[in-house]
């Protein structure tokens, strides 16, 4: 029973450290998107610049933070994520 619980709290560890890198990558993009949209966006209109006929401001935060967004979540998921079994059974069999 004892060593049950310990396979239990092995998993538990892990998704307990899933979540906080869930919780990073948010803070990551509210703060990227934050900042380009607020401080390039914050200049008067007569002075944005513009890329592919979008204001600066709103390609960086919207646009090029939707691709670095999925591409960092792609690479942090293949690099830091494990599959773990949800049926205590299937983590006996491996074992």
């Amino acid at each position: 029973m004892a060593e049950q619980e310990k396979k239990l709290d092995r998993r538990f560890t892990l998704a307990h450290r899933e979540a906080w890198i869930g919780v990073g990558l948010v803070l990551f993009n509210f703060i990227w998107w934050f900042g380009f949209a607020y401080g390039l966006g914050s200049a008067p209109v007569e002075e944005y610049s513009y890329i592919l006929g979008m204001p600066a401001w709103f390609f960086y935060s919207c646009v090029v933070g939707s691709i670095l967004m999925m591409v960092l979540v792609a690479v942090i998921v293949k690099s830091f994520f494990k599959e773990v079994p949800f049926e205590a059974e299937e983590e006996e069999e491996r074992v």
